[in-house]
């Protein structure tokens, strides 16, 4: 049984950063690729960043690139999505995704077998 459990949200200033994690277990990951979305209310879940857990290869949508980085730690079965220059805008519940067939680069929602709980984001202006 795959278990994602999400850390790290909060509330925070705008202009701060503010770093996730997600803790996995269940699961031989050497196939997964693990993302990151989020959901803001009123709106439609949407992909932030990806990465292969074997070789950390990386994908972000074009709204996040440059804010933010997605890292993982094998030795832990630890992802992170740091976030940078944060705005009320970011305001969400951030999620964490994993699958066995997941395409990259396509950043769906749908490939994406098992999630986490999320963690709720507020930026205050």
């Amino acid at each position: 049984q795959v278990q994602l459990v999400e850390s790290g949200g909060g509330l925070v200033q705008a202009g701060d950063s503010a770093t996730l994690s997600c803790v996995a277990s269940g699961a031989r990951f050497s196939v997964y690729v693990m993302g990151w979305f989020r959901q803001a209310p009123g709106k439609e879940r949407e992909f932030i960043a990806g990465i292969t857990w074997t070789y950390g290869t990386t994908h972000y949508s074009e709204a996040m690139k440059g804010r933010v980085s997605i890292s993982r730690d094998k030795t832990t079965n630890t992802m992170y999505l740091q976030m940078n220059g944060l705005k009320p805008a970011d305001t969400a519940v951030y999620s964490c995704a994993a699958g066995p067939r997941v395409f990259l680069q396509r950043g769906a929602a749908s490939e994406y077998e098992y999630w986490g709980q999320g963690t709720q984001v507020t930026v205050s202006s």
